[in-house]
């Protein structure tokens, strides 16, 4: 695979005749909608020669809410390992909540695909956020975390999930130790029946990191609690904050060379997010809320609005500006250039592979591009 960049002038025929290959390729490659206008500065995917078969083998894990269309589900599935279900919660004496929607089309989808479905725990209260209260409650009582065990047991049984991620977040400071616990204690009662057990954990790129997001969070105790972890490498760039790249790749770099340090790199899978947001400006501090975009969304944005794409060589992420209605806008997201810079962290690393959040919208390239880059690993 290659990437090209289109410039001013550029068709997906003139692309196409360049490098020799189909006109359909260049389409079906990069989801290219009828009658295929592009904008400058957009990288595209190539299948420019022939075709090698890949050597760093990765685990490639995607996490998807229930009401995933089945479309997108069956496209991606052959791409994935692991395909976590988010998500199932639970109350502060140990019950389960399952998600309001069944869950059990993409249970059956992954299995018979050879994927391995993972059931995703998380403390998310009834307002839907994070709640820490929950957290302590179970953490730190030994009969609530008795019956949590018991019915993600009988849960992961009777549903057929084969794996249990972990992904707990604002985690209070005194909790520390008590969660790392927490997931060891999972990972025993599991580990027994064959189920493998992870941890998702916020980017840290030090011991001391101060904010509720890490200081309860300490990479080298959950490292040797779970199977594996995910680094929650993206949102840099997020809805309420400044406008910026959502996974700089200089940001990310910091965070792996910090968790290689604390856990076995073989048990390190990097998050990887697929999609964008688009910010109004000014940015107003406590105000301003951008609005979540797919990756195919902000290209057709910058060409319905006549701009060019640039590129950030120190994030290694394509963004631009544009107007609408009088207002100012400023767009970051992914594209296949941004894909192949974080995809290079794994071998330089040796990490295990990657989580993606979240792939509820299929966008061909990054797949494309995964496949032609890593030996998928399957369970």
């Amino acid at each position: 695979m290659e990437i090209y960049v289109v410039k001013s002038g550029d068709t997906v025929d003139s692309i196409a005749e360049s490098y020799g290959v189909a006109v359909s390729s260049v389409i079906y490659n990069n989801q290219l909608s009828y009658p295929y206008p592009l904008a400058v500065g957009q990288a595209l995917l190539i299948s420019a020669g022939e075709p090698s078969a890949p050597s760093y083998p990765a685990w490639v894990n995607g996490y998807a809410y229930p009401f995933i269309q089945q479309d997108v589900l069956s496209e991606t599935l052959p791409y994935l390992s692991s395909l976590s279900v988010f998500s199932y919660g639970f109350t502060t004496d140990g019950e389960l909540i399952a998600p309001r929607q069944d869950d059990s089309f993409m249970i059956n989808a992954a299995l018979m695909e050879g994927v391995r479905p993972v059931l995703t725990l998380t403390p998310l209260g009834p307002d839907g956020n994070f709640n820490n209260y929950l957290i302590t409650s179970v953490v730190n009582n030994q009969e609530a975390k008795d019956n949590l065990l018991a019915n993600l047991l009988e849960t992961v049984q009777a549903k057929n999930f084969q794996g249990v991620d972990i992904d707990f977040e604002y985690i209070r400071p005194e909790d520390r130790i008590p969660f790392a616990d927490f997931v060891a204690d999972v990972r025993n009662y599991l580990s027994p029946y064959g189920y493998h057990v992870s941890v998702a954990l916020a980017p840290k790129v030090s011991d001391t990191q101060a904010g509720l997001l890490y200081e309860g969070k300490d990479y080298r105790l959950l490292g040797e609690a779970a199977d594996s972890v995910l680094l929650m490498t993206y949102e840099w760039g997020y809805t309420y904050g400044p406008p910026m790249a959502v996974a700089p790749v200089n940001k990310v770099r910091q965070v792996v060379e910090y968790a290689v340090t604390r856990i076995e790199p073989s048990k390190i899978d990097l998050g990887i997010p697929n999609y964008g947001y688009d910010w109004t400006l000014p940015f107003v501090q406590g105000t301003s809320r951008a609005t979540t975009v797919s990756n195919q969304q902000a290209v057709q944005i910058a060409i319905e609005a006549g701009v060019p794409i640039q590129f950030d060589e120190v994030a290694m992420s394509p963004y631009f500006r544009y107007e609408k209605n009088g207002q100012q806008h400023e767009v970051w997201f992914e594209d296949v250039r941004s894909y192949r810079e974080k995809f290079s962290l794994l071998p330089a690393y040796g990490l295990r592979g990657m989580g993606y959040w979240q792939i509820m919208r299929f966008f061909r390239p990054n797949w494309l591009l995964l496949e032609d880059t890593f030996q998928i690993q399957k369970p």
